[in-house]
């Protein structure tokens, strides 16, 4: 071959080259596009809205969610509405409750509600004399289902939403309740690593819609028209659907949301969850989406701020490592965060843990967002994440004692109650 020809070769070979990868890029495009319809397509067929032109910020820390919704509220003109599970009586819910009381005297309405056993079961809960010493600061504070004897009636179903909505114009919604250790960390845990976001667009009046209906629900007051329902006129890039878990009315919504994000998935599934001990539904899910070749890799703390599920919910990893899963073993803290990524694509962030009380009992709530941007962000703190994990390997599960490895599994027996 003459010099000539070995160069026009090479050219051809790098062209070949090109082309090549050019069909690979649109390929893979292509693949989390359809993913993408795919699940629109399921959600749309649930009569679950998808809105457009929405902006959404992730809020990865404690300190970057107070420190956004705390100047959000500070701004706030007509009302302020806000849904948690508890506020932990301490120094970041008493700032809170300040900052709404200085709002409530400048004639801002402020509506504020938290579930009665979530405040039970926090360590620093509000007492009677507490709440009624915020109430008299101009907050309408109301406790949801409040604990009655004899009490075990009241175990199930629990509020464990956490929405706010500041003039119908800002929502913020995720995995974060109102306490000290979501910015400090926990003494014998670490730094609390969870997920929240800033949410602006149509997609407010959706989350903004499940509160007013609980508070309907709690107190009798109607809040609609467009005071509360204003025109929204964001032009952000993030298609979004609110996935609510009604008890009674959509039963199966969360537990199906996973499963169909599961189902659809074309490439790759990242997920993290505190409390990974998913029903049945969900866990068939997972075997199909590792049986079709998909990569899975689920990240779960070795450390919790409770005791038998997260001992479970390492069981349950066990099982998933060796179904082919790469389960990771997050050791940076706890990470309560409460997401999945799917093709590097799309992404859920929500309230709802992977455990029987969020997918069958609890009022829940998950944002899905379909935007590429949005979700490499989840993907880039995952891979960052795995930096402080080791895998959950044959080696690692022989090395914890028969006692853990027999509570793993006891728990994981016990996976319809948790």
């Amino acid at each position: 071959m003459n010099q000539h020809a070995a160069i026009i070769q090479i050219k051809d070979m790098n062209l070949f080259r090109g082309i090549f990868l050019y069909a690979v890029l649109m390929a893979a495009i292509s693949v989390s596009a359809q993913s993408d319809q795919d699940e629109i397509n399921y959600l749309q067929r649930q009569g679950i809205e998808i809105t457009e032109q929405n902006s959404v910020s992730l809020l990865m820390s404690g300190h970057d969610k107070f420190e956004d919704m705390f100047d959000a509220i500070r701004k706030a003109r007509h009302f302020i509405h806000l849904e948690y599970f508890n506020f932990r009586n301490d120094s970041i819910a008493g700032l809170l409750f300040n900052i709404l009381a200085q709002k409530a005297s400048e004639g801002v309405e402020v509506r504020a509600m938290y579930d009665a056993f979530g405040n039970a079961s926090n360590n620093q809960p509000i007492k009677r004399h507490q709440h009624d010493s915020i109430a008299a600061l101009g907050i309408n504070l109301v406790k949801f289902d409040p604990l009655k004897f004899p009490w075990v009636n009241h175990i199930y179903p629990r509020d464990h939403r956490k929405i706010v909505v500041i003039d119908g114009q800002i929502a913020y919604t995720g995995g974060m309740n109102v306490a000290d250790y979501y910015v400090d960390g926990l003494e014998g845990i670490g730094p609390w690593r969870d997920m929240h976001m800033h949410v602006e667009g149509a997609a407010v009046n959706e989350l903004h819609k499940i509160f007013c209906r609980m508070w309907a629900d709690a107190t009798g007051e109607m809040l609609v028209g467009s005071k509360y329902f204003p025109q929204q006129n964001v032009r952000g890039e993030s298609r979004v659907a609110i996935v609510d878990r009604h008890p009674g009315e959509t039963n199966k919504s969360i537990r199906m949301l996973y499963c169909s994000m599961l189902d659809n998935a074309r490439k790759r599934v990242c997920l993290i969850n505190p409390y990974f001990v998913p029903t049945h539904t969900v866990r068939d899910a997972l075997k199909r989406c590792i049986d079709r070749g998909i990569n899975v890799e689920i990240m779960l703390s070795e450390k919790s701020d409770i005791p038998l599920t997260p001992d479970a919910s390492h069981y349950v990893g066990r099982q998933m490592a060796k179904l082919g899963a790469k389960v990771y073993m997050f050791r940076g803290g706890f990470h309560h965060s409460k997401i999945m990524m799917v093709d590097d694509s799309f992404c859920t962030v929500g309230s709802s843990n992977l455990d029987s009380r969020s997918l069958r009992y609890d009022y829940e709530v998950n944002t899905v967002v379909f935007d590429v941007a949005v979700t490499a962000q989840l993907v880039a703190m995952f891979e960052a994440d795995k930096q402080n994990c080791v895998l959950l390997t044959d080696e690692y599960w022989k090395s914890k004692t028969k006692w853990k490895r027999f509570v793993s599994w006891f728990g994981n027996t016990l996976t319809p109650f948790l």
